[in-house]
C-alpha cells in the first residue's frame, strides 16, 4: 500500500544561517549604528532586541526577507507584541514546529470529506496518508496544497 507523511518542518540549520546574516545586516545599517539591536534564536522561538519599538519594526522585514531566501516559509511564525521597558523593546517570534492536534484533526477531516480512495491518521506530530493508488496520494497531496491551514505543510516518505 502506497503512503506518504504530511509534516510541519523547519529547517534549524537554514534558520540559525537567516538569523545570523539579519544581524549581520543590522550590525552593519547606519540607521542601527550605536544601537544594541540584535536578533537571538532560542528553540522555540526568535526574540528581536532594540532600543524602541521603531526599530523592531525596522528588523521585522529584514529577518522575514532572510528567512524567505533561505527557503523557509514565514506562516510559521506568530508574531507576539512588542514589549517595551525604559530603554529596551523586544519582541518574541513564536516558531510554530510540528502539526498539533487541531490542525491535524482538520486535515483527517478534509482528507475524509474529499471523497478520495484515501486513509488518514493522525501519528504524534504528522499525519500519515495511505491509499492503494499512486494517482489517489498525488490528487491528496494536491487538494491539501489548496486548502490553507495557517501552516506550511511538507510531504515526505511518499512510498509506492
Amino acid at each position: 500500500m502506497a503512503s506518504f507523511d504530511v509534516v510541519s518542518e523547519i529547517d534549524e540549520h537554514e534558520l540559525a544561517n537567516a538569523v545570523d546574516q539579519a544581524n549581520r545586516e543590522i550590525g552593519n545599517r547606519f540607521d542601527f549604528k550605536g544601537s544594541d539591536a540584535k536578533i537571538e534564536l532560542s528553540d522555540a522561538a526568535m526574540t528581536l532586541e532594540a532600543d524602541s519599538d521603531f526599530q523592531i519594526q525596522q528588523m521585522q522585514p529584514i529577518i522575514l526577507q532572510k528567512l524567505t531566501k533561505r527557503g523557509i516559509d514565514i506562516t510559521c511564525l506568530k508574531h507576539g507584541d512588542i514589549q517595551t521597558s525604559g530603554q529596551k523593546a523586544r519582541q518574541e517570534l513564536a516558531i510554530k514546529k510540528g502539526i498539533d492536534k487541531e490542525i491535524a484533526g482538520k486535515i483527517v477531516k478534509a482528507v475524509k470529506g474529499s471523497k478520495m480512495k484515501v486513509q488518514a491518521a493522525i501519528q504524534g506530530d504528522q499525519v500519515r496518508i495511505t491509499g492503494k493508488k499512486r494517482d489517489d496520494l498525488q490528487s491528496a497531496i494536491a487538494m491539501l496544497k489548496a486548502s490553507d491551514f495557517d501552516l506550511p505543510l511538507q510531504y515526505i516518505n511518499f512510498r509506492d
